[in-house]
């Protein structure tokens, strides 16, 4: 692989171009007009413009995405996440252009990606699951009958959905055949596919997922992590390992994961995730994001492995570098994702100017950003800054260093998420992990906090 594509922005392109460049290969990045002086810009070896700020008419823009690739000499294409990562037209599109896709192919990403398939090739694995309906509610089916059978409270899900979105909560019978209609009708503007699927709700349930890799040949696990702290399903903190996870959930759920990845066939990065009930202490699939995670700098931290590197690594060569064997966790890592939004405002969005800037550092402390004093916060895409992470090597001084690496952590000009983290690593239900993945909209002062 000599010239790779990055079809991204922000932290995560930087973040890839870092890697590529320490292995000497020379990127390209797509870039929209206001981001062609970006950061990740300047991180990489060379920039192409493909659009105006719209997402659709950029980052989403998949013939000149492509043609940017091919007129441009490289071998290859990096989706990163969110965007085009786990879409399969484009990740065909890519390789029937003669470009190597840098992740599972299209048939992993169709078949991860539409939930209810994803639930019966979990079933087929030996993976745990909830209780729910057999694939998707067909619109014949007495859908009372079938949630009477799962029992309330449950969740109707989109089966083309994902990352915290077409989820609507059903609380008895009565609510239940209009929020059905509801989510139909959601599921098919949002996603274009109208099917949905019934399944149980966990009250108070943690959320664990494990880091799965694969070389279409063999398949390991890189552990788990923990990222019950979210605000409307969008995670805002995580932890690997999974603190106070029983042994054989834990085992479980980590052999289940890899048995999964083999039953796709699967090649490159891939995080298969889990609702946690610690009452009943079960763990149950939610769904396997079929691309490399936000959260992927607390696993690489914990095992000194470099995540995008055997991404690239999978997809030149066909083969992973390492075995399970090899290996081996040390201490306890924490993120947190600092956002541009305003927490005294219902954290709305904080765009504009980034008057200063400041980072810790010191041993254990990394920063992942895409942003520095001077770049401007746009309006059309996630207002995601950084990643500040740490590494130490008990959970309870991964919190100190923590708290303490945002206290010397200064942005100005723009609104963030810090005061909201702060408090959030100062609860007693943190540090005693008894907190659940609804757990800031119950606490009233998470939301305003100063």
């Amino acid at each position: 692989m000599k010239k790779l594509l990055i079809a991204n922005r922000g932290e995560i392109a930087v973040r890839i171009a870092r890697t590529a460049r320490e292995m000497g290969i020379e990127t390209l990045l797509v870039a929209s007009e206001p981001d062609a002086e970006s950061l990740a810009a300047l991180s990489a070896d060379n920039v192409v413009v493909v659009g105006p700020a719209p997402a659709p008419a950029s980052y989403l823009n998949q013939d000149a995405i492509i043609a940017a690739a091919l007129d441009n000499g490289c071998d290859a294409v990096h989706p990163g996440y969110g965007f085009l990562s786990e879409n399969a037209v484009f990740a065909r599109k890519v390789a029937d252009a003669g470009l190597i896709w840098v992740g599972p192919n299209a048939d992993a990403i169709e078949m991860m990606g539409n939930k209810s398939m994803a639930r019966e090739s979990a079933r087929k694995a030996g993976v745990p699951v909830l209780r729910g309906s057999d694939g998707p509610l067909e619109p014949a089916a007495d859908a009372v009958d079938v949630a009477r059978g799962i029992g309330y409270p449950l969740v109707v899900k989109a089966s083309a959905g994902g990352g915290g979105r077409g989820i609507r909560f059903v609380q008895s019978e009565d609510e239940l055949l209009a929020t059905i209609e509801m989510a139909r009708g959601e599921a098919a503007s949002v996603f274009g596919d109208p099917t949905v699927y019934l399944e149980r709700f966990v009250q108070h349930a943690r959320h664990v997922e494990v880091q799965v890799l694969g070389d279409g040949k063999s398949f390991i696990h890189l552990g788990d992590r923990d990222c019950s702290m979210q605000r409307r399903s969008q995670k805002v903190m995580e932890e690997a390992p999974a603190p106070d996870l029983p042994d054989g959930v834990r085992q479980t759920i980590r052999e289940s994961s890899v048995e999964l990845a083999r039953e796709c066939g699967y090649s490159g990065a891939g995080t298969v995730e889990f609702l946690y009930d610690p009452v009943n202490q079960e763990a149950a699939f939610i769904e396997m994001n079929t691309r490399i995670q936000v959260e992927h700098p607390i696993t690489e931290q914990i095992t000194g492995i470099d995540l995008i590197r055997e991404q690239l690594l999978i997809a030149f060569t066909g083969a992973m570098s390492f075995s399970q064997d090899d290996v081996k966790f040390s201490g306890h890592a924490i993120e947190c994702r600092i956002n541009a939004e305003d927490p005294d405002n219902n954290f709305f969005p904080s765009p504009g100017l980034i008057t200063a800037m400041q980072w810790p550092s010191g041993v254990g402390i990394r920063v992942d950003t895409g942003v520095e004093a001077g770049s401007t916060v746009s309006p059309y895409y996630d207002s995601m800054l950084a990643k500040l992470i740490v590494h130490a090597d008990t959970r309870e001084s991964a919190i100190e260093a923590m708290l303490a690496a945002l206290d010397e952590t200064r942005i100005e000009g723009v609104k963030t998420t810090i005061p909201v983290h702060k408090r959030l690593l100062g609860r007693p239900e943190f540090a005693a992990v008894s907190h659940h993945s609804k757990f800031i909209e119950t606490v009233a002062d998470l939301m305003g906090a100063k």
